[in-house]
Formats: structure tokens, C-alpha cells, sequence
């Protein structure tokens, strides 16, 4: 089994991008044959057009991915743009992608709903976003289940070249990732930077804390017992308490007779206890920054050799290649 995905450098991580996806993606690496992880900087294009922003969170993805237990030796790390090998095969791709297959993308249709210009590049993302996982011949794909059709776009890409040229491209299949951990944010909605909700992994300790403090709550009576299904602040410990914890929280709330202080509080207590080590371990590897790179850079040539292989693949199939 070979496993790719890719996370956008657009800021920090934040709870949602660990629970929902990253702490999914280091629990395949134990199990995959290959796993490659890319930084995909390309992509982030669409929305950063801030060149010193771009390389701080470019190097900063690479450090929180190894502080959160991306091991370079089980996995392939690396940055999307140094492997050209994929922006040429996604303009081989290109040449056979129907238009109304991309209009009907629904992340595209949500971002222009949401202000963002309908420029070249935020359309064809899908493509660029298809040469990614067919570079690699992957065969999962881990996505949210809101992302599916991301892999489905892949797909028929693939499946089109594949009718005009022959058989070249690996069909891809998605992962659905493990979505029974709720991640709200602080305001209850689904947390994302979008929606300037998040809470952030690497945070300050007591900048955290103050952003727990201010989660917003209902105005039940202290003495009311409160159903912990779908509260936030109950949603949230769920995540980093154990499951002592979680339990006398429980109860906690089946007595009734507290306030809602008392459960942040709690929460920041335990989220500061969850999150410790892996600060740690990004104070370890912020004061290398030169270490990072030297495994993004292995990870490139690693993942070059592999992407240069399909792309003349795909090359030679299309006539524009072996000569």
C-alpha cells in the first residue's frame, strides 16, 4: 500500500488539522509500504501571495509534522514545488480535463461563494491536485469525507488519460479519515482558519489558555445538570483528557452545580498537559531549521525519483516523450 497526502502551509496548525487528519496520517505511516507527505506550497498560491509569509510556513508545516511525529525514516517528507516532475504532468493532464468537470468541483464553487477571484489557478487546482497523487502511483488517499470528490476528480482525469494513451496511471482510491472525533471551534462551528475559530497546536501556553477562557458557552444555571452531547468545551476535553477525566467530567455534567469556568479551566489544564511533549519536540527541531531542510531535501530526491518515472511514463504514452 502507498499512502499520499499533502496539507496546505496557509498558518499554523490548529486542533482540527491534528484530530481530523495529521494524527491519522502518522498512524500510516506504521502500516503503509510507502508513505509520502508533502508541504504542498503550489497549491497554497491560490490564497498566500506573501513570499516571506509562504516560506515561514512552508519551513514551519515541515517542522510541525516532525514534531508531531512524522518520522523521515518511515515516511517521505518533502516540499510540492521540488518536484517539477509533478507541474509538468499536471499540464499533460490538463490537455484532456473537460472544463465542466472542473465547474462542477465543489470546492471551487464554495471559495468563489466565499469572495475568492475566480482566477486560472483555483480553477484548475484539481488538476494540479490529481498530478500530485498520480505522480506517486498512490493507492490511498486519505481525505475527509468532504473531500471525496477531490479523489473522484482524480479519477476520471486519470481515467481519461488512461482511455486515450492506454494504461498508465494507477487508480487511486480515497481513505476516508476516522471523523467520529468532532472537532468544533471556539465558537461551535467546524474549526478552520477560515472561520478565525481555531485554536492553535503550537500555541503559547497562556495565549491558549486565553482562548479557551473565551469559548463561547450557553447561559444555563450553574445548578443545572447539561447534556455533554455536542458542548463544545465537552467536545474539545474529549480530545486531550484521558479517559478518567473524561469520565468525572461526565458525571460532572449529569450532577450539574458548576460553572462553565470551572470546565474551561479543566480544559486548558489537560490541553496543556496533551500538547507539552510535542512542544517540546518543536523547540527541538525549530533550533535546527537546517536539519529540516536536509530531510525536506532528501525527501525530494526521494520523491523525484519516484514522480520522474511516471511522468516519462506518461510522457512516452502521449507521444511527447522518448524520442
Amino acid at each position: 500500500m502507498r499512502v499520499l497526502s499533502g496539507i496546505q502551509p496557509t498558518g499554523p496548525f490548529h486542533w482540527g488539522n491534528y484530530f481530523g487528519a495529521i494524527r491519522q496520517y502518522i498512524e500510516l505511516q506504521e502500516v503503509a509500504d510507502e508513505a509520502y507527505y508533502f508541504i504542498a506550497n503550489l497549491h497554497a498560491l491560490t490564497t498566500v501571495r506573501d513570499q516571506a509569509l509562504l516560506r515561514q510556513y512552508t519551513l514551519g508545516g515541515a517542522i510541525d509534522l516532525l514534531a508531531l511525529g512524522l518520522n523521515p525514516d518511515k515516511a517521505v517528507l518533502f516540499v510540492q514545488s521540488d518536484v517539477p516532475e509533478v507541474s509538468e504532468l499536471s499540464w499533460l493532464l490538463m490537455t484532456g480535463t473537460p472544463m465542466g468537470l472542473l465547474e462542477r468541483c465543489v470546492s471551487y464553487k464554495d471559495k468563489l461563494a466565499k469572495g475568492l477571484k475566480a482566477d486560472a489557478g483555483l480553477f484548475t487546482y484539481p488538476v494540479l491536485q490529481a498530478a500530485d497523487i498520480l505522480a506517486y502511483d498512490a493507492d490511498v488517499v486519505p481525505v475527509g469525507e468532504d473531500q471525496l470528490q477531490h479523489i473522484e476528480v482524480c479519477r476520471d482525469i486519470a481515467g481519461s488519460f488512461n482511455h486515450h494513451f492506454g494504461q498508465t496511471f494507477t487508480m487511486p482510491k480515497g481513505k476516508v479519515l476516522d471523523q467520529s472525533a468532532r472537532v468544533p471551534g471556539t465558537d461551535g462551528e467546524k474549526m478552520s482558519k477560515s472561520y478565525g475559530n481555531t485554536l492553535a497546536v503550537f500555541d503559547d501556553v497562556k495565549a491558549q489558555r486565553k482562548q479557551v477562557m473565551r469559548i463561547q458557552t450557553d447561559s444555563r444555571p450553574m445548578e443545572d445538570p447539561k447534556d455533554p452531547a455536542g458542548d463544545v468545551l465537552m467536545d474539545l476535553y474529549k480530545l486531550v483528557a484521558s479517559e478518567e477525566e473524561v469520565a468525572d467530567m461526565t458525571a460532572l455534567y449529569a450532577r450539574g452545580g458548576f460553572g462553565y469556568g470551572d470546565v474551561k479551566k479543566a480544559l486548558a489544564d489537560a490541553a496543556e498537559r496533551y500538547w507539552a511533549p510535542y512542544r517540546d519536540a518543536r523547540a527541538h527541531w525549530a533550533a535546527k531549521p537546517d536539519a529540516v531542510r536536509e530531510v525536506l531535501a532528501a525527501g525530494a530526491v526521494k520523491a523525484r525519483a519516484k514522480a520522474a518515472g511516471v511522468l516519462r511514463r506518461a510522457q512516452e504514452a502521449a507521444g511527447v516523450g522518448g524520442w
